[in-house]
């Protein structure tokens, strides 16, 4: 007997027909002999609809009042799953993120996992029940529900898994598994049987939608192997782990992020310590800094240009329009118009001119770069975000149909 995590998104649990699908997918499991966890996200659009429904009535609400809100969402899923698991004539219970044992920081909207006590799980278990834990959520050291953030039920299911020594984790989306590129955008994508933790926290953090950057970071630390499949079709899915068997790949796929802004600090005095202090105020502000330009300095002054997610344009421009003033700085420039394109792959490290063909690619494609920023494993460029779509399907043409 293994103990199995499956963590279902909100696409896959959006209407009565999904939501007795999935109720299926879990009982075929249980019904191999397998004890069955089980996470879920709120239905469909349900998130942004009741974030819409408190912007209503007060743009200006606390972040614990949100968390409140939002958490609803998940405890309608896991109600209406445990439904459906019931009339399907299997016993089950459903649990809300506190009282599956998720205990988080404070930051509301935000909040980090810091340990998961699964003991009411295991008693669940222990009574043969499947069990249906509210992904997204738990609760701080002041008794307050909190919520992860956006993916965060990816998180939660990782979670469990790791806390419970979970034989496999899955996570059914609407796509069959970890692809070259998005399929809906690139109809030649391809389908990977395996990817590494890297590779996979590469293309999740740079904009593929497929798995949550934190939940692949805690599967890696905790050496986890999970499995991407879809709730919609039943087929074999990717699997996630230590090490993969694509070394012959050169790249494992194409992610665009149009989630995205760049700043331009125009004019900063070219001496030691402005870059220092001015990204410190940044990362005080717990945003996360990518792509980073800096000129070389003429007239005892430089450029610093650097990308942020495009929901915190507000507060970096609020955290540095002081400091840049004070600094005697030209201007602070602030572009939402522009996208990250990046390939990934392990291959990168033991071949030449990779970047090289990305940027023939998308010469090709008479696309413009403004930022480059690589690693051993990635390279990623800063565009005009009308170009992205365009720029994805020639690298992938370039990589992968040649």
């Amino acid at each position: 007997m293994s103990l199995i995590v499956q963590k279902f998104g909100g696409s896959s649990v959006a209407n009565a027909d999904r939501v007795f699908n999935v109720a299926k997918i879990v009982t075929d499991t249980y019904a191999q002999g397998h004890d069955v966890v089980v996470v879920v996200s709120a239905q469909g659009d349900t998130t942004d609809d009741l974030i819409a429904k408190g912007q209503e009535i007060n743009p200006n609400a606390s972040k614990r009042e949100r968390d409140m809100l939002v958490a609803a969402g998940e405890q309608v899923s896991i109600a209406l799953l445990a439904m459906a698991i019931e009339k399907l004539g299997y016993p089950v219970v459903s649990l809300l993120g506190w009282q599956a044992g998720f205990q988080t920081s404070s930051a509301h909207t935000s909040a980090r996992i810091r340990r998961v006590v699964p003991n009411r799980i295991r008693k669940e278990l222990d009574k043969k029940r499947i069990v249906v834990v509210a992904g997204f959520q738990g609760v701080s050291r002041y008794d307050d529900v909190t919520t992860l953030g956006r993916g965060g039920s990816d998180t939660s299911a990782v979670a469990i898994a790791a806390a419970m020594h979970a034989d496999l984790c899955q996570i059914f989306t609407d796509v069959e598994g970890v692809y070259t590129a998005d399929p809906r955008l690139v109809a030649n994508a391809r389908k990977l049987k395996d990817i590494s933790y890297d590779e996979m926290l590469e293309l999740a953090t740079l904009g593929a939608q497929v798995l949550n950057n934190r939940s692949v970071e805690m599967a890696k630390k905790y050496n986890i192997e999970l499995e991407v499949l879809s709730s919609l079709v039943r087929a074999p899915g990717t699997i996630v782990k230590e090490k993969s068997k694509m070394e012959k790949m050169l790249i494992s796929g194409v992610a665009k992020d149009t989630d995205v802004a760049r700043i331009s600090v125009i004019g900063v005095p070219d001496e030691p310590g402005f870059a220092f202090k001015m990204f410190s105020k940044v990362s005080a502000k717990n945003i996360n800094v990518d792509i980073i330009l800096q000129s070389i300095g003429r007239d005892g002054k430089k450029d610093i240009s650097f990308t942020v997610p495009a929901d915190k344009v507000d507060e970096v421009k609020a955290c540095l329009t002081d400091y840049v003033e004070n600094i005697g700085a030209k201007d602070l420039l602030v572009s939402t118009d522009v996208a990250k394109i990046s390939i990934v792959g392990a291959g990168m490290e033991s071949h030449a001119g990779v970047a090289t063909k990305m940027f023939e690619a998308l010469y090709d494609a008479q696309i413009n770069i403004q930022m480059i920023a690589t690693s051993e494993i990635k390279v990623s460029v800063l565009i005009n975000k009308k170009d992205a779509d365009r720029a994805v399907t020639a690298i992938h043409e370039k990589f992968f149909e040649e």
